[in-house]
């Protein structure tokens, strides 16, 4: 299968798209499949992957490139001819290269991944997430499938207007992200620096920005016998240091691979604070260090949090129950072994080999959708 994969966000950014579209790039180059991707990501690498990397217009808004739309989009893909277009989190650029799949009448499949109409809302821009809503069914709207990665977007999209709305997860490094981390001597060393008492270390992992709300943690303070570690780094961290001023925190600024993962056993419960997420995905890696998790209960985490079983759910309304539930966790260890336990389960059967074969299954979909549009115009 030869597919084109554009992303409105590539290397050497590094986020939620870029992270998900390298593993699809990987999934496809093992099974033996041809890609070319298609980005506005200024200094991106030539080639990833074995596979070429293709730069278009684009200009910086707050530091990030954002595709335009441009007849060079169609003409990459034409060349290409690929059997299938996958647009990963479209704007700008997704919209020109749906547009471009349509009168090339190549199938196209559209990732749902970033909540722009939550963004809109948090700002309190109402006539704003009316237009982001109605920008985002006439994205997807061009798409013959539209993935979305939880039950909670799956809603939020249909609500929208948006057909043909299927789901789509992420998968998971289960090798990487491991229980057995916790013994080595990276981990045991970071725990000493930074619970030296030994205390229980509550763990945040993710890009520092006002829509994460970090801030909510300090509902924690005065929470007895308790170290707050906060992995990443953002255009909130001013905003986050003055709310947490005086309490016991770390900040160990952004970490990736080995350094990441040990960060992730250095802790004894993760919490995570947004209402906007589409997925979650650092609570599945928290998971799969085997850690039970606190989070919201709005949006992806709803999906991958069984209250009671592998974490719990605080009310968004009440940050006394993020307390409640971090306080209860902080002062049993054998509650977080036995949560934590369940949640690696959890995440057993969504390695990225699992989740991506799942989705050239969604290609496929989408290329009957396609033909079945061919022979409804025929007829």
């Amino acid at each position: 299968m030869r597919v084109a994969v554009v992303s409105e966000s590539f290397l050497p950014t590094v986020n939620g798209v870029t992270t998900s579209v390298m593993k699809v790039l990987d999934h496809l180059r093992a099974r033996g499949h041809e890609a070319i991707v298609i980005t506005p990501s200024a200094g991106s690498p030539s080639s990833y992957a074995g596979f070429t990397v293709r730069q278009v217009p684009a200009f910086a808004y707050r530091q990030f490139p954002v595709g335009l739309p441009s007849p060079l989009v169609q003409r990459i893909i034409a060349d290409f001819a690929p059997d299938v277009v996958h647009v990963a989190s479209p704007f700008m650029l997704g919209a020109t290269a749906l547009t471009a799949a349509k009168r090339l009448r190549i199938p196209s499949v559209a990732i749902f991944q970033t909540d722009v109409a939550g963004y809109a809302r948090r700002n309190n821009l109402a006539a704003a997430t009316g237009f982001a809503w109605r920008l985002i069914k006439w994205i997807h709207d061009g798409a013959d499938v539209t993935l979305a990665p939880s039950t909670a977007s799956i809603a939020d999209l249909t609500r929208a207007g948006v057909s043909r709305v299927e789901r789509w997860a992420r998968g998971v490094d289960l090798q990487r992200y491991h229980p057995r981390n916790r013994s080595s001597d990276a981990v045991t060393a970071l725990r000493r620096e930074v619970a030296p008492r030994g205390e229980t270390i509550v763990g945040y992992v993710g890009r520092v920005a006002p829509e994460k709300q970090i801030e909510r943690l300090r509902a924690l303070r005065g929470v007895a016998n308790i170290r707050i570690v906060i992995v990443g780094d953002g255009p909130g961290m001013p905003s986050v240091k003055r709310a947490l001023h005086g309490m016991p925190v770390t900040y160990l600024g952004a970490l990736a691979g080995e350094q990441l993962a040990s960060a992730y056993a250095s802790f004894d419960l993760f919490v995570h604070t947004g209402t906007e997420e589409t997925f979650g995905q650092t609570l599945q890696e928290a998971h799969a260090t085997g850690l039970p998790v606190v989070a919201p209960r709005a949006g992806g985490p709803v999906d991958l949090v069984t209250p009671g079983l592998d974490g719990y759910l605080f009310d968004p309304a009440d940050d006394r129950t993020l307390r409640d539930a971090v306080e209860r966790l902080s002062l049993d260890p054998a509650l977080r072994a036995r949560l934590g336990e369940a949640g690696r389960r959890r995440v057993l059967s969504r390695s990225w080999d699992a989740v991506c074969d799942e989705l050239l299954g969604h290609y496929r979909t989408a290329r009957t959708a396609r033909d079945r549009k061919v022979l409804a115009r025929a007829i």
